[in-house]
């Protein structure tokens, strides 16, 4: 019998029925949604652009997906603590996508250091995910099932003077994430941190400075998705830029930043 249970735990990691991706309105979270579009599927999308998400919504509907959808901020604590706990106890979730994030600091504008900006970032980028996994979590553990995935960056391998808002929020979901699989494991809740690098976005869309190996966002989902079938703790791509930065951490912060200084997007 436990070795039944055992692979039928294995199974359901692989292959999750019921899926939650916060900022599926576009970029990766839009792509996430589009690749797991297949019949049998539960999707619970959120964004903040209801005309965006509804077009997501009906093309993965049109695969045969059940869809529900949510225009919420992830920074509303209880709203999406009410969203979440509210699907969930309708279709039990598998696996969550804490992938909602904003930018705004990099290149030229990171030297403004705009204090709204900056919290704005942090508010998004760390507390957002925060408000994404805690209404689920316990009821994971109960369960001994569920996959949390928080998406991170290669930018939070180190702190960048071309994004130092964005690369520090990135930073701290990676810690974290890294640190709370650790913490779940013993539940039988996996916990993957996603690492990408420049992914085309109405987001990079609008950067005016040099994206070295961009890829789509459909590639990235592609890489994700098996990142988190082998239920791998950091899913970090393309592997020249995770070299680049692993490297950086190495050196001490002086020399760190000064090559990250010498490529770093000028006015």
């Amino acid at each position: 019998m436990p070795l039944i249970t055992s692979f039928h735990y294995k199974c359901v990691m692989k292959n999750p029925r019921s899926i939650l991706i916060t900022g599926a309105s576009s970029g990766i979270g839009e792509a996430l949604a589009r690749e797991y579009a297949n019949p049998g599927i539960f999707l619970a999308l959120s964004g903040r652009n209801r005309e965006r998400l509804n077009a997501v919504a009906n093309y993965c509907r049109n695969k045969g997906v059940i869809v529900n959808t949510q225009v919420v901020d992830v920074t509303d604590r209880g709203a999406m603590a009410e969203w979440i706990k509210a699907t969930n106890s309708e279709h039990p979730l598998d696996l969550i996508i804490a992938n909602a994030g904003i930018a705004g600091d990099s290149g030229a504008r990171s030297s403004d250091l705009n204090e709204r900006l900056t919290r704005d970032i942090f508010d998004v980028n760390m507390l957002g995910v925060l408000n994404t996994i805690f209404p689920v979590i316990e009821n994971m553990r109960q369960r001994r099932k569920g996959q949390l995935a928080l998406v991170s960056s290669i930018a939070g391998f180190h702190g960048l003077p071309s994004a130092p808002a964005y690369s520090a929020s990135k930073a701290m979901v990676k810690a974290y994430g890294e640190a709370l699989h650790g913490v779940l494991k013993k539940d039988r809740v996996e916990v993957s941190v996603i690492c990408p690098g420049f992914v085309r976005s109405r987001i990079t869309d609008k950067n005016a400075f040099s994206m070295p190996l961009i890829m789509s966002a459909s590639k990235a989902a592609q890489k994700i998705r098996k990142g988190l079938e082998k239920n791998q703790i950091l899913i970090a791509f393309p592997w020249p830029f995770v070299l680049f930065m692993w490297c950086m951490s190495l050196l001490t912060s002086h020399l760190a930043n000064k090559i990250l200084s010498q490529i770093t997007p000028k006015r």
